[in-house]
């Protein structure tokens, strides 16, 4: 108990964001467009990464993201994901406006697969997940040893979680938590090697659900002790139900258990909205839906963010915690696209059109392969 209350009492007030992702390469342009409905997912023909199925999905424009690239480095030693990580940090950093470089500023990267595919785009680069951080790192002049999470889907919250122990341990004054993932034929091939891609866009929650669309995208939000007006993260919590290699708790036992640890301090009735995984694939719509009735959240608004953006994976954590961030700051809460009828045996409660709420508190849910779910709590200040 005592431990719960010390990491409770930090201060993890949000200085900066960025996202970069098919819908723009601000936080600006890309919750922007999620306010008007705009979805970032197409139709990507047979050959796109050389794969013999077409699918759908949600790309960066790689010639936009290499030309902003070039008007900060003539270095060609960066891979695409590198870069992007790059321009995000230095976008969200604009707001923020600390010394990147500065011991006291911890870098804190979420991806789920790297440069996996490194190999292919530059044959001299390294695939492990530490060179990556060590080439951002080094890109911002920070000394300091850099904090990597890959833990399947839920890493964007297990990084957020990992800046709020880093600032208990009293060394860090600000956490630079950046999240990035890129498609490619190895990623999009183990996703149809599933049968888990929908072959139209995805309907998270919907009941004609037919599986998801994977996306790419970049994010970050740079935390501080610097007391302001605004967002913070109150508290976050991890629990593996070590169910499946691949399918989630049927009693969602795991998230259950997440939200029941992040809900110990407040009242339901002040919680604006939940941003859920939302996957749209059977199983994990399914089991969210479980743990939220199970949670006791069943009359608080639901959405989900995979309909704009795709599953962007390692970074999914971090770009929908920042567009619920900035809906909760405009007393909002955004619609869950593609969303019509569910038919669930405990239904919620999906939001279908956007809508005002001064209420001051939203949750951030993700799950993942492996039995891994997070839960993280936001406040409006």
């Amino acid at each position: 108990m005592e431990e719960k209350k010390r990491i409770d009492e930090i201060k993890m007030n949000i200085l900066g964001t960025n996202i970069i992702s098919s819908l723009g390469f601000t936080t600006d342009e890309n919750f922007d467009a999620v306010k008007r409905g705009i979805s970032g997912i197409k139709h990507y023909d047979v050959n796109t990464f050389n794969l013999p199925e077409a699918f759908m999905g949600s790309l960066i424009n790689k010639e936009k993201l290499n030309d902003e690239f070039v008007m900060i480095s003539s270095s060609n030693k960066y891979s695409n994901l590198e870069k992007a990580a790059i321009l995000s940090v230095i976008s969200a950093n604009k707001e923020a406006n600390i010394d990147l470089s500065d011991e006291k500023t911890l870098f804190i990267l979420s991806t789920t697969k790297g440069n996996v595919d490194s190999l292919n785009e530059k044959k001299e680069s390294s695939t492990f997940l530490w060179h990556t951080a060590d080439l951002i790192l080094d890109y911002f002049g920070n000394k300091n040893t850099p904090i990597i999470v890959s833990n399947a889907c839920i890493s964007g919250a297990a990084a957020q979680i990992a800046a709020m122990r880093a600032f208990q341990s009293g060394k860090y004054d600000n956490a630079v938590v950046a999240g990035v993932d890129l498609l490619s034929k190895f990623i999009i091939s183990g996703f149809q090697s599933l049968k888990a891609l929908s072959p139209e866009p995805c309907k998270p929650f919907d009941k004609d659900r037919a599986g998801l669309n994977l996306g790419e995208a970049s994010a970050t939000i740079i935390f501080s002790k610097v007391d302001i007006i605004g967002v913070s993260l109150v508290t976050g919590a991890v629990r593996n139900d070590s169910n499946h290699i691949s399918a989630p708790s049927r009693t969602g036992e795991g998230s259950f258990r997440a939200l029941r640890r992040i809900l110990q301090n407040i009242d339901i009735e002040d919680i604006s909205f939940v941003n859920a995984h939302g996957t749209a694939t059977s199983y994990n719509d399914a089991m969210e839906t479980v743990a939220i009735t199970r949670a006791g959240l069943a009359d608080v608004p639901v959405n989900s963010l995979k309909a704009y953006f795709g599953h962007t994976l390692g970074a999914a954590g971090i770009l929908e915690s920042i567009i619920s961030i900035r809906a909760l700051e405009e007393k909002m809460v955004l619609k869950s696209m593609h969303f019509t009828n569910q038919e669930f045996e405990n239904p919620i409660c999906i939001a279908i059109e956007n809508h005002t709420s001064d209420k001051k508190y939203f949750i951030k849910m993700l799950s993942g392969h492996g039995g891994v779910n997070a839960a993280l709590l936001f406040s409006r200040n």
